[in-house]
């Protein structure tokens, strides 16, 4: 037993792997490698390294090869170990270190060297040069995966494995904005990000760089992506909140996940990371205390005198703004059909220009609000408030939000001092997050602006279909990513944090 320990655990480059054989000489052994007979047994249709790298059969992540006939992984290669003796069992003989990106001959035991096996290391390892990364958004070119179906990188289908659709949709929608895109699809800008000893939260940015570099793949294998490794990373970092079997908020996994990724990039209040460099804008929040309603209408205007009670003033940065939307009055037509509510998006916008008060309510005490908006960021997330949590159930809102899908501007909604520095304030829709049906069982689809054409596609779960740009405002939105205009000079180049 212990021997077989020993040997399951070498060093994958280790000759004594094999016990009792002789060493060749070096050139019997480069001609093995250089000639290796069992190169046309690989079978590329069952590759998928979109899963765990788990031995299947121990369950461990150390030393683990992918058998390339079959596409099931096994640990180790030495004598006795899983993955030797499946070359054995079922004669599948090529075998791809997950780890090195090396191929080796079992049971033979000796490397592959071979520069027709590229494609596959590139399915597990996709790499981007900075001037890949620069013509991404600059063309529309179809690529052809191994399996023969056309697709355009980053409009890709993500694999729905249970009830993770919430977190799909988001993670689709972070894909399309390219600094953030640009950023994770080189590993050298965050490689060197030192956290502290036992913390996981770094998982999550790992996980995110590897799922967009698959997804922006143009030499994938297949035409969509699972995103396991992601959203197992996600359950764990999270300490499951966010889970793969229950359906979840896409709104509530969206504050959390930037939050979370902004703070394993190193980001703090002050320092910032390519999150916050994308999505944060500043505001200003005024907030005046109101006395309680049954007290004596004498009582209430001395409390207002007292400077407990005068409206006070908070600078504050966001990542996204919450727009509320008006109370649905389901009323019906003549013919006794429930007609939906619509609201222009400028309605809801009015929120922050400043003037607009809005009461919020505590356990104990109650607050006037309003909001006016002093720095907006490259790109914009609005989050459209559809659900109402009562004690007992979640209400949705089914109210139509009428917008443009280009040139919103926003300077009404800036203080005077913001309107004179801010140059553009002018914003394109890039991304719109769909909820449909109940609010606990609903399901998620996103619409998607492919940079590189103009044109826009739906995405729900492994489907993508080209769509028409007012279809797009029939919907339910629920979460959209705007880009300002001047965002070519201003964000879209490659940035570090």
């Amino acid at each position: 037993m212990a021997n077989l320990k020993r040997e399951r655990f070498l060093d994958d480059d280790d000759e004594e792997e094999v016990p009792g054989k002789v060493a060749r000489s070096q050139d019997t052994k480069d001609r093995r490698s250089r000639h290796c007979p069992y190169l046309d047994t690989i079978n590329r249709s069952v590759l998928d390294f979109d899963f765990e790298k788990l031995c299947s059969i121990s369950l461990s992540h150390i030393n683990v090869y992918a058998c390339l006939i079959c596409g099931k992984y096994f640990q180790g290669r030495g004598l006795k170990s899983h993955a030797y003796t499946h070359s054995v069992q079922f004669a599948h003989h090529v075998f791809l270190n997950l780890h090195t990106l090396k191929f080796y001959c079992l049971p033979d035991n000796y490397e592959i060297i071979d520069s027709s096996l590229e494609d596959i290391t590139y399915v597990l390892k996709p790499t981007f040069t900075k001037q890949h990364i620069s013509a991404l958004d600059k063309h529309g070119k179809l690529y052809r995966a191994y399996d023969g179906t056309t697709y355009l990188p980053g409009i890709v289908g993500l694999n729905n494995i249970k009830a993770n659709d919430y977190a799909n949709v988001v993670l689709q929608a972070l894909s399309n904005v390219p600094p953030l895109r640009n950023y994770f699809l080189e590993e050298e800008n965050y490689r060197s990000i030192r956290r502290p000893p036992g913390d996981i939260m770094f998982l999550l940015v790992q996980r995110f760089g590897e799922l967009m570099r698959k997804l922006w793949n143009p030499r994938n294998f297949k035409a969509h992506v699972s995103p396991h490794e992601m959203l197992q990373a996600v359950v764990l970092c999270s300490k499951k909140t966010f889970q793969i079997t229950k359906q979840g908020d896409a709104v509530d996994f969206l504050s959390w996940f930037l939050n979370a990724l902004h703070g394993a990039l190193g980001g703090t209040k002050k320092k910032t990371s390519i999150v916050t460099k994308a999505f944060q804008g500043t505001m200003r929040i005024f907030s005046k205390k109101l006395p309680h309603p049954d007290l004596p209408a004498e009582e209430k205007e001395a409390l207002l005198q007292t400077e407990e009670y005068q409206e006070q003033m908070l600078e504050s940065t966001f990542l996204y703004l919450t727009l509320d939307l008006p109370t649905a009055p389901l009323y019906k037509d003549e013919k006794e059909q429930l007609i939906i509510p619509q609201v222009p998006l400028f309605n809801i916008l009015a929120k922050f220009n400043g003037i607009t008060e809005k009461e919020y309510k505590t356990y104990k005490e109650n607050f006037l609000k309003r909001f006016q908006l002093t720095k907006l960021p490259p790109y914009l997330i609005f989050c459209i408030k559809r659900f109402t949590k009562n004690n007992f159930f979640v209400e949705k809102n089914p109210t139509i939000v009428n917008f443009p899908i280009t040139n919103v501007d926003l300077r009404e909604y800036l203080t005077e001092e913001a309107q004179s520095t801010e140059k553009n304030t002018t914003y394109d829709l890039v991304a719109n997050v769909v909820h449909d049906g109940k609010p606990s069982e609903g399901a998620y689809r996103i619409h998607v602006l492919h940079h590189g054409t103009g044109k826009w596609y739906e995405l729900q779960d492994l489907q993508v279909t080209d769509i028409l740009p007012q279809m797009i405002t029939l919907s339910e939105a629920y979460i959209q990513i705007w880009k300002r205009q001047e965002a070519e000079g201003d964000g879209d180049s490659h940035t570090g944090a």
